[in-house]
């Protein structure tokens, strides 16, 4: 469950579709969100944090992020060591940016997501 104030900021979702903790969500607040694994000895603390879900550790520390801009949603691999792909097409290219549509499959490392759209977001 969202609280209010969360629900309120919250315009899209990744959810996890395939791999461990099937169901799990995670709402994008901000025009960034990244995608990774937590590491306090590296410093590294992605928004959208996979660590719990990925037993394997096929999801890089900095794998991905999503980028809200211009009223587009956008996704770019961040060097990856299994990679990103969108709709099961071709292994992103590291630095490129994909647009993301509502309904789109993400797959990092063996872990599938779904990206949804909630509400068209206010960029004030």
């Amino acid at each position: 469950m969202v609280d209010e104030t969360l629900r309120e900021q919250v315009h899209a979702i990744l959810m996890i579709e395939k791999g461990f903790a099937v169901g799990t969500k995670f709402y994008l607040t901000s025009n960034e969100s990244y995608i990774g694994r937590w590491d306090a000895d590296n410093g590294v603390f992605p928004d959208i944090d996979l660590d719990p879900y990925d037993p394997e550790a096929k999801v890089s520390r900095k794998h991905a992020k999503i980028i809200y801009e211009d009223g587009a949603y956008f996704i770019e691999d961040l060097g990856s060591t299994n990679g990103t792909f969108v709709n099961r097409s071709k292994r992103l290219p590291v630095g490129v940016r994909q647009e993301l549509k509502n309904g789109d499959e993400i797959i990092v490392g063996k872990t599938f997501l779904r990206f949804y759209i909630l509400q068209e977001k206010n960029d004030d």
